[in-house]
């Protein structure tokens, strides 16, 4: 097995990229009617409340606090005012169970059946799956929890499935970089909507419980730090700052894709790009999604 240390052929940022392009096909599923759908079914009909069943179901039935922590930048306020007591109305098992439905009937529209059955498809779940086979559990609970999860024979579950297991790895080392970069789950909200590639402020406060006021003192501390400007732009400090995140989280993220090796990872890249971007023209996110307005 090839590693961090000795495949240095393996570009950190061509990582980065196989890794956004995994992530936005496994964040589908986030914004699909057949997740609400399918957890509403069973008594859960917040869309908050969803998100934290289906994303922290692998964890098992946790309390708020276990689940303020591995979100990171989620108000404990709203975490609280439905965790633990979703796990009243529906059990992990079920919750995860309603996931894989709606995750399988948001790919089959969104990508088609054709694209499903291709070979394309299979062959970028084994790169995936093979990619993950050099995660870490340690430090890292959502990845560990959702590593536990048996893998799904379809193809394009198992793509997902993989897909998850990497976007978790990765995040879970992401918050590390931010706790060394000195930055709060708000904080590190404000400075990622600031580079522009950050979910907009109102999708922020819809999601994650904070306030507009809230956002304010938030990028009030930031700008006493230098690391934002009085337009909330980020400073040139603040550009570096997010720039070293990035490198610490690449840094943490590598076994993976140095597992999988150059030409792995540059056709799993290829491949799932291409189903995003198949996905985006089925309109698989909101138009307003990302953005500083």
């Amino acid at each position: 097995m090839t590693t961090a240390a000795t495949d240095a052929a393996t570009d950190p940022r061509a990582g980065r990229r196989c890794n956004s392009a995994l992530n936005s096909l496994h964040s589908t599923h986030y914004f699909s009617p057949d997740l609400g759908r399918e957890l509403g079914a069973l008594g859960v009909t917040d869309p908050r409340a969803v998100n934290f069943a289906v994303r922290a179901a692998a964890l098992g039935p946790v309390g708020a606090g276990a689940v303020t922590a591995a979100f990171y930048n989620y108000k404990h306020d709203l975490v609280a005012r439905h965790v633990p007591a979703v796990w009243e109305t529906v059990t992990p098992g079920q919750a995860l169970a309603a996931r894989t439905r709606a995750v399988d009937a948001t790919l089959r529209r969104l990508l088609g059946e054709e694209v499903l059955a291709s070979a394309e498809m299979a062959e970028a779940a084994g790169l995936a799956l093979r990619a993950a086979e050099a995660c870490s559990r340690s430090a890292r609970p959502l990845y560990a929890a959702h590593a536990d999860l048996p893998v799904p024979e379809a193809p394009h579950l198992a793509l997902w499935h993989a897909a998850t297991l990497l976007r978790e790895h990765r995040g879970d080392g992401h918050l590390a970089a931010l706790l060394t970069a000195g930055l709060d789950g708000l904080e590190a909200l404000v400075t990622h909507t600031a580079t522009g590639k950050g979910i907009s402020p109102k999708w922020i406060f819809t999601t994650r419980g904070w306030t507009q006021e809230e956002w304010d003192t938030a990028t009030d501390r930031l700008r006493e730090r230098g690391l934002v400007d009085g337009a909330g732009e980020l400073t040139g400090e603040g550009s570096a700052l997010r720039a070293e995140v990035e490198r610490q989280t690449d840094r943490l993220d590598a076994a993976p894709y140095a597992h999988l090796g150059p030409e792995g990872v540059a056709r799993l890249t290829e491949l799932a790009t291409g189903f995003v971007r198949t996905a985006l023209g089925a309109g698989a996110f909101p138009p307003d999604l990302l953005g500083k307005g």
